[in-house]
């Protein structure tokens, strides 16, 4: 994983981006602009554009935040996160560390089972 130290990410991100991505912080459910979004492409990290999910793995979850049971091979890491007191799987871009929010064994249990539970600053669409 590419942490790049160099870069300062208060001048690249907005600052809702920097608190979620950098601090590990969240957005309010329901709040984020891909919640509700059907459209077809590709969702890539919005801090250094690594492709992390096909929209083809989006679902609605009813959780609040965009929800995928898979990411694209490669483009995440996975660190153990009990910060809550609960056993929780904390998921980051693999390119530059970012945070992208957490991953939960809920998901749909016809395909993964998984649940990428996403924030949407973490996020930018490239239409198909």
């Amino acid at each position: 994983m590419n942490t790049d130290n160099n870069t300062n990410w208060k001048d690249v991100l907005t600052s809702e981006q920097y608190r979620v991505m950098r601090q590990k912080g969240t957005e309010m459910p329901f709040s984020g602009k891909y919640i509700d979004d059907k459209t077809e492409g590709v969702y890539k990290c919005s801090a250094c554009g690594n492709p992390l999910f096909s929209s083809d793995t989006k679902f609605d979850s009813g959780t609040g935040w965009p929800s995928f049971d898979d990411a694209i091979p490669g483009s995440v890491q996975y660190i153990p996160d009990n910060s809550l007191d609960v056993k929780r799987t904390e998921v980051v871009c693999s390119k530059c560390g970012a945070h992208l929010g957490h991953m939960f064994d809920d998901g749909p249990q016809e395909t993964t089972g998984k649940r990428y539970c996403i924030n949407s600053v973490c996020l930018d669409l490239e239409k198909k």
